[in-house]
């Protein structure tokens, strides 16, 4: 029953014209027209949804109501809604009665709010109908961006492009074409695309050599080798020998024993190697031509083989690099540096060398001088890049060309600068590529790679999912979302929605990132038909899938769709927050007016500390000023003292080397807190004694806290509270564990540490690495006195670092001259003698018997500590006796 005046009106009109059997030829485009003016007036009175619902009922009688499928059919697109039925039931009814101009307006109608893959199709054929040729073709290319299945119509496009003289418009249709084609496994039309393209765009090697993966998969490798075979006519031809052999040995690989294909290996060979002096022998030794030899390995012996000849350059392990001097025969001379004149076989050669490019690093280095190599690096990355990847075969990541430059070539603090260049360069200039299988491996390529081309190589090269997500947005801020590459990437994630047995956190994902890209390209809307409702009742612990979503966009979304299509949302949001740290939720929770949740949520984290140490945390850092933080009672004594347990807790499991970097990160967060950010020393100075001695008793007794620290907070209330008393730690002149040091000594080990770690340390890597360049390490002296060297360091560092570790500060203030200890000045009568003697009472690091300072380690300071003015002392150290009196104690002036 309608309950608005214009639901009542709209009502009337499904009646009259299902009562008046209203003929389709009664309706116009202007009819139509003034469904669209009602409906704007519906929105006005927000009774848009009482009119679908009153539509929706009237269809279920009268399905061919005009009216009601228009009506709903359009309120429907509005609100993004995937079902476009009444829509298309409209536009099939008029073109079933040639009422082609109501089919264009239907049509347009539908693409106002958004690409329609049956509206464009529609509206091509309403305007081939009404040979409207050049409208049609229009479409059409809308059409094809939409729909990655259509594949006759691309051809079609390409046709009319070829026609007009568009020859690289042509060429990209034609591209797009084979590519579904090859979806379709239609062979004989990918035959034909092949071929045209062969005419127009043979140079893209790099484009059929890819295409020709997805023939040889989804049609056969027979097919893929065949084609190939074309295309490897047309290099041969031009004389093109490197990109020609790179085809056969592709086409060898789904028909190696194809006869013909040695003889066209063997054509190839000569045509590349014609000016070489022993080109017929190689070619003999190598068998290529038998049929009993593997071809492939008969490829990389006369590969091996060739690389030898007068005036290239060889590698030995023990003499480093040489040169071919001449080739007689089955002897081979070699010029080394330190070996002229070297002869040897030539299948000693051949088993003893590594043949290198006149262009490989090493001969460079061998043959340039170090400031012409350094200065050519700095100058041109580009150059050096190429130059390195390629020396080893092909093949390198930034690990190795680090090895390679540095010390030899660059300094560690040029490499930080050069690198920097270096990795942009490999990045985003296109002659520089990454190998199939590692991401972290670069390649040189022949022919540069479009920024597409690029990108698309790299998400193929990558491992990582989320890595996979990040190179997906980078295409699309240079490429299409109709191209193939994006076909190709779209349709690895909306794969795992497609077929998920379980909802993990690379489903939730792919199925928010094909929403993401939905928002941007509404003709991707239909890619996913499930609910984000329906995919999270299978979830079974949402923090997980949190946890597990390693992308910050995704993450938002996630929770922004937890919000908008999960009732109990605000329970989730208490769940995940005290790992997710989010402050957009707390204050989504607060305008929400779930402050009370927010209160218990905070109350748990701090009762459960210690399963949510970076929440409480980050609760301490971001809401303790806040007004209602303040409602929850919580004494600041309390929340310092669970600091100071957490900073405990994670300087014992970094000793215990558990999560070594997440309770680095915690105790780096709470010492900001506690001594950075003066939260514990404000809080000590404005409290009373009590509070003072039960929080400062818990710092004391952290025993990996810098004792630094513990004595800055010590000497700060001492200068609030002269009269204060430590615990008794006045008596404690010398702690049970550790090193009594002053803070002059303290400060004097720690430079030296540093000075060895940022100094000592670097220079001997370099030396390591220097010697390591230099080749065979069984008979390299500067490695060995390198790798000594860094024993040495090795154990001085350790030795310094235990030391430091064991380390107590003396506080000067607690010195004491009632009885012999640390930090005093002893006067003493020998009474063998009858000679005074003067001693100062420090630690084994200050110590300096010649100047009459003692350790109060050493045995003559062991005997004397605790000894007061007055007594007498009689014992024997190495079987000397020593009889004195004490006659003064001062304190030492440090």
């Amino acid at each position: 029953m309608a309950e608005s005046q214009l639901a009542q009106k709209i009502q009337d009109m499904l009646n009259e014209e299902k009562w008046t059997r209203a003929a389709l030829s009664a309706y116009s485009v202007a009819n139509l027209k003034e469904l669209d003016a009602l409906l704007q007036d519906a929105i006005r009175e927000k009774a848009a949804e009482e009119i679908k619902t009153l539509c929706d009922e009237h269809l279920g009688h009268t399905k061919t109501s005009v009216i009601a499928l228009y009506l709903s059919g359009v309120i429907a697109l509005m609100r993004q809604q995937l079902d476009d039925s009444s829509m298309v039931a409209l536009i099939d009814i008029f073109a079933d009665n040639k009422r082609w101009n109501i089919v264009e307006f239907v049509c347009q109608r539908m693409l106002d709010y958004g690409e329609n893959r049956t509206a464009l199709r529609r509206l091509a054929e309403c305007y081939e109908n009404e040979e409207r040729s050049d409208d049609k073709f229009a479409v059409w290319e809308r059409l094809v961006r939409v729909d990655y299945e259509e594949a006759d119509i691309v051809k079609s496009l390409a046709e009319r492009r070829e026609k007009e003289g568009k020859t690289d418009e042509a060429v990209d249709f034609y591209k797009k074409a084979l590519h579904r084609f090859i979806n379709k496994g239609l062979g004989a039309n990918v035959k034909e695309i092949w071929t045209k393209l062969l005419e127009y765009c043979p140079q893209d090697i790099d484009f059929f050599l890819h295409v020709q993966r997805k023939i040889a998969k989804q049609l056969s490798e027979d097919k893929a080798a065949g084609l190939l075979l074309d295309l490897y006519r047309h290099y041969k031809t031009a004389e093109d020998w490197n990109t020609a052999l790179d085809i056969l040995r592709v086409v060898i690989e789904y028909d190696e024993k194809n006869p013909s294909l040695r003889k066209e290996v063997v054509e190839c060979y000569r045509g590349k190697y014609k000016e070489h002096s022993h080109l017929d022998d190689y070619i003999r030794l190598s068998n290529i031509t038998q049929s009993y030899r593997a071809i492939h390995e008969a490829m990389a012996d006369f590969e091996k083989h060739i690389a030898f000849d007068a005036g290239n350059f060889v590698y030995h392990r023990s003499w480093n690099i040489g040169r071919i001097a001449s080739i007689k025969g089955d002897d081979i001379v070699i010029d080394f540096a330190k070996s002229r004149g070297h002869k040897m076989s030539l299948k000693m050669a051949i088993d003893s060398l590594t043949s290198l490019a006149k262009e490989h690093i090493w001969v460079l280095k061998a043959v340039w001088s170090k400031d012409k190599l350094r200065e050519k690096v700095k100058d041109d990355p580009a150059w050096a890049l190429r130059i390195i990847i390629k020396s080893f075969d092909n093949r390198a990541d930034l690990k190795r060309i680090k090895a390679e430059l540095v010390p030899s070539v660059l300094t560690a603090s040029e490499w930080n600068s050069w690198s920097t260049k270096a990795r942009d360069i490999l990045k985003t200039d296109p002659i520089f590529g990454n190998a199939t299988d590692d991401i972290a491996t670069f390649i040189v390529r022949d022919r540069p790679l479009s920024i597409d081309e690029k990108i698309y190589n790299q998400f193929k090269a990558e491992k990582n999912f989320f890595a996979r997500v990040q190179y997906l947005r980078d295409f699309l801020k240079s490429g299409e979302p109709d191209s193939e590459f994006f076909t190709e990437m779209f349709g690895f994630f909306s794969g795992f929605v497609r077929s998920y047995q379980a909802a993990n956190e690379m489903v939730v994902s792919s199925y928010l990132l094909l929403k993401e890209l939905a928002a941007q390209y509404p003709h991707l809307t239909g890619a996913t038909t499930i609910g984000f409702a329906e995919l999270f009742d299978e979830i079974e612990d949402p923090v997980t899938i949190y946890d597990g979503i390693k992308d910050a966009e995704l993450r938002h979304a996630f929770l922004n769709h937890i919000k908008n299509f999960i009732p109990d949302w605000p329970d989730v949001y208490i769940r995940i927050f005290p790992y997710s740290l989010n402050a957009g939720m707390l204050e989504t929770l607060k305008a929400a007016g779930h402050e009370d949740k927010l209160k218990r949520m905070v109350l748990d984290i701090i009762e459960n500390y210690r399963d949510h140490r970076e929440a409480f945390i980050w609760v301490v850092k971001n809401l303790k000023d806040e007004p209602w933080f303040s409602e929850l009672g919580l004494a600041y004594e309390k929340i310092l003292i669970t600091l100071v347990h957490i900073l405990d807790i994670s300087f014992k499991e970094i000793e215990s080397h558990r999560d070594t970097t997440e309770n680095r990160k915690i105790n780096k967060q709470v010492q900001t807190i506690l001594f950075k950010d003066a939260e514990l020393e404000s809080f000590l100075l404005e409290s009373p004694p009590d509070n003072i001695e039960r929080v400062y008793t818990l710092v004391s007794e952290v025993k990996d806290l810098d004792p630094a620290v513990k004595l800055s907070l010590r000497r700060k209330i001492m200068e609030k509270w002269p009269e204060f008393k430590f615990g008794g730690e006045e008596e404690k002149q010398i702690v049970s564990r550790g090193l009594m040091v002053t803070a002059d000594k303290f400060e004097e080990k720690q430079r030296l540490l540093a000075t060895i770690l940022d100094v000592e340390v670097p220079e001997n890597q370099k030396e390591i690495a220097y010697a390591l360049s230099l080749g065979d390490l069984r008979e390299n002296a500067e490695y060995k006195a390198a790798k000594e060297k860094q024993d040495e360091i090795n154990a001085k560092v350790a030795k310094l670092k235990n030391e430091i570790e064991r380390a107590q500060l003396f506080d000067k203030s607690t010195i004491s001259v009632t009885k012999i200890s640390f930090g005093t000045v002893v006067t003493l009568s020998n009474e063998l003698s009858s000679q005074p003697e003067v001693y100062t009472i420090l630690g084994p690091w200050e110590s300096d018997p010649s100047n009459n300072v003692i350790s109060y380690l050493s045995p003559l300071g062991k005997k004397l500590l605790n000894h007061k003015p007055g007594e007498r002392l009689n014992f024997t150290i190495h079987e000397r006796k020593f009889q004195y009196k004490v006659e003064k104690i001062e304190a030492v002036k440090l």
